[in-house]
């Protein structure tokens, strides 16, 4: 682990905009959710997606939802988690803050713990996390939870145990590039949402009322086939908005893979930040944690 001052970086990231911690660019979906109880915040998320996709200011061209009764069946799984602001780079911390709802913990840990623990260990200085190993590290002491820190790329084996993951209930902490200035972020996806071939037969699965063509999963439904998926989506939070976020796992992935380069903003603003050994490449490219109730236990990298 190395304690440094980052130098400027002749390089730049490449981003997306307007997903997650906003740092990219509109190959996104990103969801104008209402300030709701969380429990209607997903439907009418996807409603009013519905009726606006065709606005400019949605960014969403692959008339999703207008394919709901026509050619897939969309099986939602989501869990609401409770949402957080962060003050400066503390995307990663407020991610896990929110992780922590998911995770059947015995007693509450406040937000301030965890970046008192983060300082303490060393995993931090500003509230950055450059590491998806020191943040795997800090979940387990933070949290009594299991965690897995997954590495490579997000496809194949790791994107099946990622929905694996999602569909049993439980949460996943993937880094992302918010934007050529500011640099990275992370997001806690806390679902998803498959479009899956008309021949699949669900199981029994309640659809839903306003919208045909989208069920809501149950508990049965977790053991999908993976061939039977033809779409796939994530919802997810971040620090910087209360709203939810509908992701492409497709752009997500190829997101995620950008990170290779420090911000130049972050690195010509004249503070310290930690930065694990070979960079943001080595700590955050094609990694994500994956969390679960129980004791602390952190797995292999995979």
């Amino acid at each position: 682990m190395l304690i440094a001052k980052v130098l400027p970086s002749p390089r730049i990231c490449l981003f997306f905009s307007v997903f997650f911690f906003p740092f990219g660019s509109s190959m996104c979906i990103y969801l104008p959710l209402l300030t709701t109880p969380e429990a209607d915040e997903i439907m009418r998320a996807l409603l009013i997606m519905q009726e606006k996709q065709s606005a400019a200011n949605v960014g969403f061209s692959l008339s999703l939802f207008s394919s709901f009764s026509e050619h897939l069946k969309w099986l939602l799984f989501n869990n609401p988690v409770p949402s957080l602001i962060q003050e400066g780079p503390q995307c990663g911390l407020v991610a896990l803050w929110m992780a922590g709802a998911l995770l059947s913990l015995p007693r509450a840990v406040s937000f301030g713990r965890i970046v008192q623990v983060a300082l303490e260990r060393g995993y931090t200085a500003q509230g950055e996390m450059f590491s998806a190993a020191d943040m795997a590290k800090l979940a387990g002491e933070v949290f009594p939870c299991q965690t897995e820190l997954l590495s490579g790329k997000l496809e194949g084996e790791n994107r099946e145990r990622i929905l694996r993951h999602l569909s049993a209930g439980f949460p996943v902490l993937i880094p992302y590039p918010w934007n050529l200035v500011t640099c990275l972020s992370r997001v806690v996806c806390t679902g998803a949402l498959l479009g899956l071939k008309r021949g699949f037969q669900l199981p029994p699965c309640q659809e839903d009322k306003e919208i045909p063509g989208l069920f809501h999963a149950s508990p049965s439904a977790s053991s999908f086939p993976l061939d039977a998926v033809a779409e796939t989506y994530l919802l997810s939070k971040q620090g910087k908005s209360c709203r939810y976020q509908l992701w492409s796992y497709t752009l997500l992935q190829e997101s995620n893979a950008q990170l290779t380069d420090f911000s130049p903003k972050r690195a010509a603003d004249g503070k310290v930040y930690i930065v694990p050994a070979g960079g943001v490449r080595e700590g955050l490219c094609g990694k994500a944690v994956l969390l679960r109730p129980g004791g602390s236990e952190i797995h292999k990298p995979r």
